[in-house]
């Protein structure tokens, strides 16, 4: 099957793409309104770029009237945001805050999440996620669809037993995250597995990288 992108719409564009580069993993992303208002919510086009810097990447995608999502209006506005990374025990809530409320309505209330003070940036984090990335941006790219926000990390936050911070490992014994499937599936991330080199020998288990 041989497919020219150009002779597709924008929407079937999308659901081959959303469909077929899976799983992926999700940015639960907190930033501030005008008024001071804790906006939250998911987006699936989320990745790592580098180290050093460290920064990540996140897309949001305009509305259909052109107009900017609140996550992308407060980052355009203020310039900072936190990542944070959804895991089984949070995934129904951060599901939930990807509906569609007033600027006036914070998403943390709704769920039924914590915001904690953060370090370095002004939006705060949530308590109840695994791990949380507090960033400033970096760079913007902009799109016909999208505006695409690169961020530095500037400070992270993880629950207790989820780093061993002698050694800098993560112990994945007590880390679930979920990934996006599609639509509005997920999947989770407990079946996992070794594809070693001939003749490598592991240093640690699978449990802890």
């Amino acid at each position: 099957m041989n497919i020219d992108f150009a002779a597709l719409t924008e929407h079937q564009r999308y659901k081959l793409m959303a469909s077929l580069i899976v799983p992926r993993p999700i940015a639960l992303v907190t930033t501030l309104g005008p008024d001071g208002i804790v906006n939250a919510a998911p987006f699936s086009m989320f990745n790592m770029l580098g180290e050093e810097p460290p920064i990540v990447m996140i897309s949001v995608n305009r509305l259909q009237d052109g107009v900017l999502k609140d996550t992308a209006a407060n980052i355009v506005r203020t310039g900072e945001f936190v990542v944070h990374l959804a895991d089984e025990d949070i995934a129904e809530q951060m599901h939930r805050c990807g509906d569609r409320h007033p600027p006036h309505v914070s998403e943390l209330d709704i769920v039924g999440f914590t915001a904690l003070p953060s370090s370095a940036v002004k939006p705060p984090r949530i308590a109840e996620a695994p791990v949380a990335f507090e960033c400033t941006l970096w760079e913007t790219l902009e799109t016909e669809s999208r505006q695409i926000f690169i961020g530095q990390v500037r400070w992270m936050h993880a629950r207790d037993e989820l780093i061993d911070t002698e050694t800098w490992r993560v112990r994945l014994q007590h880390y679930f995250p979920v990934g996006r499937f599609g639509a509005s599936f997920y999947v989770k991330t407990r079946e996992r597995y070794s594809l070693a080199a001939q003749g490598e020998t592991r240093s640690t288990s699978i449990d802890e990288m």
